[in-house]
């Protein structure tokens, strides 16, 4: 699978598109979880409520907002998949994080349905027909490509665990 090519995403997207290696991309985001889950695994319950400053997530919100962005993302890429053409509203993650009670959980939690979410990421993209890759669809008023949406919860992961072991390890 190579790498989308611009035309196929919104151009905000190139920043997560462009920190995935190439190769594989169902391998990606299975050595992404797996590097993740590493990083996951040092942060104890209590640094999980961290904010490196007011007004900022916690760590724990920000791994339930990627948990969040990864499903709508995978949704995307599945209704492009299948050749459905209906456009997909947009999604504003600042939105999401107060009604989602991170803060309320337990991180271990937080840390299982990150595993399980990308597990289901993993088990779509593997069974994924070869044409549906280039398959396009309208999301956010933006057209964007199966293969970029699966690059992009790729990037995504490494972007916030890079701003994890900058901003609150």
């Amino acid at each position: 699978m190579t790498r989308p090519d611009s035309s196929e995403y919104f151009a905000y997207y190139g920043k997560y598109i462009s920190l995935v290696p190439d190769g594989d991309i169902v391998q990606a985001l299975a050595s992404e979880r797996d590097t993740t889950l590493g990083v996951l695994d040092t942060v104890s319950d209590e640094k999980s409520l961290y904010r490196y400053a007011p007004g900022k997530w916690s760590i724990r919100e920000c791994y339930v907002h990627l948990i969040d962005a990864e499903r709508v993302f995978a949704y995307r890429a599945l209704r492009f998949a299948r050749a459905d053409q209906t456009p997909l509203a947009s999604f504003e993650q600042d939105d999401y994080v107060g009604p989602s009670g991170a803060d309320s959980r337990a991180w271990p939690g937080i840390v299982d349905e990150y595993r399980v979410v990308r597990a289901a990421t993993i088990a779509l993209f593997a069974n994924l027909p070869a044409d549906s890759w280039t398959r396009t669809g309208v999301a956010s008023g933006n057209p964007i490509s199966v293969r970029a949406l699966a690059y992009i919860i790729a990037g995504h992961d490494m972007h916030h665990r890079n701003l994890l072991r900058e901003r609150y390890l």
